[in-house]
């Protein structure tokens, strides 16, 4: 077999979000923080992305977690988190991938029955308990960054939709949310379609009309995400979340190219984006648990545990619970002489 690249990854989906991990093949990236190794494989590395994300080796749901040596020396492990447009600082489905493969592989070790761990994402300091049966980690808990709202309520011109309410929020990606019921929605997977091409067309007025930036980061701005609430539909559930992650650039010069995929799981910095809306608007206090309903009816249950500020903020510290599971090792390989060297796109699946 020819090959200038051969990475080996372990899949795995989070309640049923997919979230690959790249175990081995990766070169040296450098950087003090992860945060800083995420920028430094943005501007210098970004084929990896493309090649495990996009088609024939992805397709338009998946993302990819790069493991990465930590800098802090709290930190059991570092990762960093691709996705199909963006590199996000934090993501609670592809937290709970990554740390079910660590344990479940051996990468780093099992004790059962709770393993507790600390991860370094580009974010920060993730703390980390997982519940391990047998060689199984059946539940992922983890203590995230702060969230918190930034605008509430906030009116926003929706193209074809006219104006509806919105919050703006951070949870580890900065969100722009909405009740689904203003477009006459309910959230569901059969409603799939028009739920992203709604989503995208509210994230793209939202990222024009409410520009935001995180306090602490600068160059961390928003929102470059978007979700629909609604009412649960399952009896455990006190909530419902269809988040659409982008799998194209806005072109304002093309403003009818609307491309994006449901997140499949309820979302874990959605959810946590959301608590901190809630908890904002006097709905949610502190110590209380929160379930939030995904598409496909799976779960992620979040908690506040504290209460903080960041910059001119007033912030929650959640805590975020779920479930993974692995479906497949795999080698990838790339042929120096394939036109594709980094993949593609066709409309057919993937948008205009």
């Amino acid at each position: 077999m020819r090959s200038d690249k051969i990475l080996t990854a372990v899949d795995a989906h989070a309640e049923g979000e997919p979230g690959r991990v790249i175990t081995g093949g990766l070169p040296h990236i450098p950087g003090d923080t992860v945060y800083a190794k995420m920028r430094w494989m943005e501007k210098n590395l970004d084929e990896i992305r493309l090649m495990m994300l996009r088609e024939p080796r992805g397709h338009p749901a998946l993302c990819c977690n790069a493991l990465v040596a930590p800098c802090h020396p709290e930190a059991d492990a570092g990762f960093i988190i691709m996705e199909q447009t963006e590199y996000p600082p934090m993501s609670g489905s592809n937290t709970i991938c990554t740390v079910t493969v660590l344990l479940e592989t051996g990468i780093l070790p099992m004790r059962e029955p709770v393993t507790e761990l600390t991860l370094e994402a580009p974010a920060g300091l993730i703390r980390v308990r997982a519940d391990c049966v047998n060689g199984k980690v059946t539940r992922v808990t983890f203590r995230n960054v702060p969230a918190f709202a930034v605008h509430l309520d906030v009116p926003l011109d929706v193209p074809g939709h006219g104006t509806v309410r919105v919050d703006i929020a951070w949870g580890g990606m900065f969100y722009v949310l909405a009740e689904a019921a203003q477009f006459g929605l309910t959230i569901s997977a059969e409603n799939g379609a028009d739920m992203v091409r709604i989503s995208e067309a509210m994230r793209q007025a939202a990222a024009q009309a409410y520009p935001v930036s995180h306090p602490d980061t600068p160059d961390i701005t928003g929102p470059t995400i978007s979700q629909l609430t609604g009412p649960a539909s399952a009896r455990n559930a006190h909530g419902t979340s269809a988040v659409t992650v982008s799998t194209g650039p806005f072109d304002p010069k093309r403003p009818g190219d609307l491309t994006g995929v449901l997140d499949r799981s309820p979302c874990g910095t959605g959810t946590c984006a959301k608590m901190a809306v809630l908890h904002a608007k006097g709905l949610l206090k502190t110590g209380e648990d929160y379930v939030n309903q995904g598409p496909m009816r799976t779960t992620f249950t979040g908690r506040i545990v504290e209460q903080t500020r960041i910059g001119p903020h007033d912030a929650i510290i959640p805590t975020l619970s779920g479930q993974a599971w692995i479906y497949g090792l795999s080698h990838y390989s790339r042929d120096p002489s394939d036109p594709f060297p980094t993949g593609y796109k066709i409309a057919d699946i993937w948008g205009s």
